[in-house]
C-alpha cells in the first residue's frame, strides 16, 4: 500500500508558541503608555479637586464681603489706604489656604487722566475689592458701590 501524503494546512490547527509569545510582548509593550496615561490623569484629577475647592472657598468669601454694608467697607479702606494691604476681612494668620482681602477706592472715571486706579481721584462710593488665596495666583476682584 502506498503511503498517504498529507498537505502541510492540514497540520496547521492552532497558533504556534512563537505568535503567542509575539502576541504576549505587543500587548505588553502597549499597556505601558495607556498606564502612563492613567497616572496622568489620576494626577490631574487630584489638582482639579483642590482648585475648586479654593475656587468656591473664593466665592465663599467674596459674597461674604460684599455682603457687608457698604459704609464698612469704604472705612476699612481708607483705614487701610492702600489695595496692597490685606484688611481685617481676611483669614486669620495661620490659616491653611488663608484668603487675603484687599480694599480700596477706586478711581473708576479716570476723570483726572492719570490712568491710576488707586492713587490719586478716586470716586465717592466705588470701592474696589480683590480676595486671593495667599501664596497662589487664585484670585477675585470685583468693584461695589453705594
Amino acid at each position: 500500500m502506498k503511503p498517504r501524503v498529507r498537505s502541510m494546512s492540514s497540520y496547521q490547527h492552532g497558533y504556534s508558541y512563537v505568535e503567542v509569545l509575539i502576541a504576549t510582548i505587543l500587548i505588553a509593550i502597549s499597556l505601558v503608555p495607556i498606564m502612563d496615561s492613567l497616572h496622568t490623569a489620576t494626577i490631574g484629577g487630584g489638582i482639579y479637586e483642590s482648585y475648586s475647592g479654593q475656587h468656591y472657598r473664593l466665592l465663599s468669601k467674596m459674597e461674604e464681603v460684599l455682603a457687608a454694608p457698604y459704609g464698612d467697607l469704604d472705612a476699612e479702606s481708607i483705614a487701610v489706604g492702600s489695595s496692597t494691604t490685606p484688611t481685617s476681612y481676611s483669614d486669620a494668620a495661620g490659616t491653611p489656604d488663608r484668603r487675603l482681602v484687599y480694599l480700596a477706592a477706586y478711581d473708576i472715571d479716570n476723570a483726572d487722566g492719570d490712568d491710576e486706579a488707586f492713587l490719586t481721584g478716586t470716586d465717592a462710593g466705588v470701592t474696589w475689592v480683590r480676595i486671593e488665596i495667599e501664596g497662589s495666583a487664585l484670585s477675585l476682584e470685583s468693584l461695589t458701590t453705594l
